[in-house]
């Protein structure tokens, strides 16, 4: 079986696959850069005796990261609790399957490659994928698969707890879908503000990435709040979950020889 890891800005998701590419288990722990790779293994294990797994049966590990200081216990852990070497997503010699057309590739986040792998395999191209992750990222996917870079725009969580520490009378509040556009107390006006302030970013960047490659494009959407924009607006076809999970087996079997 295969552990495949993806360690983001908020959260940590553990999956482990069969054989066949079934999705086991999936887990989430919040991203802690000072968590040991004991205190990750002790609560992995205990995840997966509940759903009747044996750690091992294990014997292959892949790990993609966008927060650095993460990896020597993700990696540790590997080693030491189910006994192989972790593929690493952005080290030398690992074969993303994806050609990427940007100036420094090194800087973009492990994530967003594996998430255009993903989406081209199953959708074609050309694509736009928006994640809805810590940053709001758009992706930009062409036919032929490569990766020809995006936009970074802070995420929706992120933006409203932003809101509410920089001004004293503005509470924390839900992003959700408000009633009307036009709010007519406190709470009302700022969810308007958020959840439709960040529906017309997307439809507006998405709109201007159509304008400058000259060409109409499909968009998917993935993270947690996919499902909430993608009902909420016409420009986003499908809210796709499992992206990067598909992502990490599609390269991990990429790389085996």
């Amino acid at each position: 079986m295969l552990l495949a890891i993806d360690s983001g800005n908020t959260n940590i998701v553990f999956a482990v696959f069969d054989h066949d590419g079934t999705v086991l288990g999936e887990w989430r722990s919040s991203t802690d850069a000072n968590r040991t790779a004991d205190e990750f293994g002790i609560w992995l294990e205990q995840l997966l005796q509940l759903e009747g797994l044996s750690r091992d049966r294990i014997n292959a590990a892949i790990i993609a990261t966008v927060v650095p200081a993460t990896l020597f216990s993700l990696k540790t852990l590997v080693r030491k609790y189910f006994d192989c070497e972790p593929l690493i997503v952005g080290d030398e010699g690992v074969d993303l399957g994806i050609t990427v057309h940007v100036e420094r590739a090194d800087e973009v986040g492990a994530d967003r490659l594996v998430n255009a792998l993903a989406a081209h395999e199953m959708y074609g191209g050309p694509l736009i994928i928006v994640d809805f992750g810590t940053a709001t990222t758009f992706d930009v996917i062409d036919e032929a698969g490569g990766y020809l870079g995006g936009v970074i725009a802070p995420g929706v969580n992120l933006s409203s707890e932003a809101l509410h520490q920089a001004a004293a009378q503005l509470p924390r509040v839900a992003v959700e879908r408000p009633e009307t556009v036009i709010g007519t107390a406190t709470v009302p006006a700022m969810q308007s503000g958020i959840f439709w302030g960040y529906v017309s970013l997307i439809e507006g960047i998405v709109s201007r990435i159509k304008e400058e490659r000259g060409e109409d494009m499909d968009v998917v959407a993935t993270g947690g709040l996919a499902p909430l924009f993608t009902q909420s607006t016409d420009v986003i076809r499908l809210s796709d979950d499992d992206l990067t999970l598909r992502g990490l087996l599609a390269i991990y079997r990429l790389n085996q020889v």
